[in-house]
């Protein structure tokens, strides 16, 4: 506990990096109170049938990566998914397109140039987007929408609205990013996530305590021992590290003899991040949105699986897109032939390995061995929550049970006090663990956007 103390003082000792939880803070804080303001038009008050739609299925999944907004008819709806959506589409781009390979190629001024075309998507995918949630909303709560209002004028004013909330989103996103702590964009997802938490507990919690005999204690109790166990294996997974030994060759530099020594490579075991799996539940959103625009109970029986997460045939194509998207992310964020060039130009080189070539077709088999292990680990992560269904765990609950849900939660925790720590050791003070650093998901420059 003193310790705990020790390092919150500390942390309030450097004006910089107060000054950058408390812009976190005040930014988060904007964001949540934007979720909880409707849409012009809206009584909030008849909003029961909407509520009712996300309690359940991949509705609630929608639901919770946007924080409760779009359940509450919210300007803040749409959340950040249409960005992820859009990012998806360029990086897709970026590898079988050669003019967006060209311009990842150019460095700095390329990316700026990716980044600006991933805005210009985003904004088209919610010109699309926010009229199939309206239409939607209409379906399920026509009586909430004011009688004043024509259904054009409502249309085009809240796809404005719409539109420019998720935009409003980004743009404290990438200021967290740039004038706070950690990366904004995975933050203020970790932020939707985490509002439900609480809510969720005390359904649970009330649900087993209800049951007429002591087994419901019981099952709690077994419920947090397991969650505890998922959570444990999670930080093993994003921590994990595979360290590939390179030997550096002496030689001289003016009148100095340097080099002759051993460094490492860490590759991640999960070198992805969370990426894939947010990559996957954003494409897992598409029959949804397909299905707004029809009769749910005329939909086909594939349809009707692909839109319940507790479906085999849901979890399957599931766990199938996160294996494909963790080798695909592996693939474009480590360059093997670009790493074994940088050792070569600095006369290092892994030992028994010979130079250039050779050496990134061994940097690449080490990544292809642990890439496969833990993308079928991240996958069973992934379709816990069906598991706990099984089980009888109420929904809310049990999409804590492993899932985006809290894969995101750890990276993102990971990645934020990591960069505290980095913080905390740069000015000469002890680190968040006496135990050893922590290790993020950004640890070898690899971003989460």
């Amino acid at each position: 506990m003193k310790k705990f103390i020790d390092t919150l003082k500390n942390i309030w000792k450097i004006e910089d990096l107060r000054q950058r939880i408390l812009i976190t803070v005040l930014f988060v804080a904007i964001y949540r109170f934007g979720s909880k303001i409707v849409l012009p038009g809206i009584d909030f008050n008849s909003l029961d049938a909407l509520h009712k739609q996300t309690e359940s299925g991949l509705m609630s999944l929608l639901d919770m990566f946007s924080g409760g907004a779009f359940s509450h008819a919210s300007i803040f709806a749409l959340g950040i998914m249409p960005y992820i959506s859009a990012s998806i589409v360029m990086q897709l781009l970026a590898v079988a397109v050669p003019y967006f390979q060209k311009m990842q190629r150019e460095g700095e001024s390329g990316r700026k140039k990716i980044s600006q075309l991933t805005r210009y998507l985003t904004v088209g995918i919610l010109l699309f987007q926010a009229p199939s949630y309206l239409i939607n909303l209409k379906m399920q709560v026509g009586e909430a929408l004011s009688a004043n209002i024509s259904w054009t004028v409502f249309m085009i004013a809240s796809t404005v609205i719409l539109a420019a909330g998720s935009m409003f989103i980004l743009w404290l996103g990438e200021r967290i990013t740039d004038k706070g702590i950690g990366n904004g964009v995975s933050l203020i997802i970790m932020i939707g996530i985490i509002a439900r938490l609480p809510q969720a507990f005390v359904q649970e919690v009330g649900s087993r305590f209800a049951a007429a005999t002591g087994g419901g204690l019981v099952m709690f109790l077994i419920e947090i021992i397991i969650l505890y166990a998922v959570v444990i294996a999670s930080i093993v997974l994003v921590q994990g590290v595979r360290k590939i030994p390179v030997q550096y060759a002496k030689r001289v530099v003016g009148n100095k003899q340097v080099g002759g020594a051993r460094q490492y490579i860490p590759l991640k075991l999960f070198a992805a991040n969370v990426m894939p799996i947010i990559f996957a539940q954003a494409l897992m959103f598409i029959p949804l949105a397909f299905l707004q625009y029809a009769d749910p109970q005329n939909a086909s029986w594939f349809m009707r699986s692909m839109t319940d997460h507790q479906s085999w045939l849901y979890n399957v194509v599931f766990a199938i897109l996160i294996i494909a998207f963790t080798y695909f992310y592996t693939a474009i964020t480590l360059n093997p032939t670009q790493m074994a060039e940088d050792m070569k130009r600095n006369n290092g080189f892994i030992p028994g390995v010979k130079p250039g070539k050779d050496t990134a077709e061994y940097i690449d088999t080490v990544m292809s061995r642990i890439t496969l292990p833990g993308s079928l680990f991240i996958a069973f992560i992934a379709v816990m929550p069906a598991f706990a269904g099984l089980l009888d765990v109420k929904q809310e609950f049990a999409q804590f049970f492993g899932g985006t849900s809290l894969l995101i939660l750890v990276g993102v925790v990971l990645d934020t006090l990591q960069q505290i720590e980095s913080h905390l050791l740069m000015r000469h003070y002890d680190g968040l663990l006496s135990s050893g650093r922590i290790h993020g998901r950004n640890q070898g420059g690899i971003a989460a956007y």
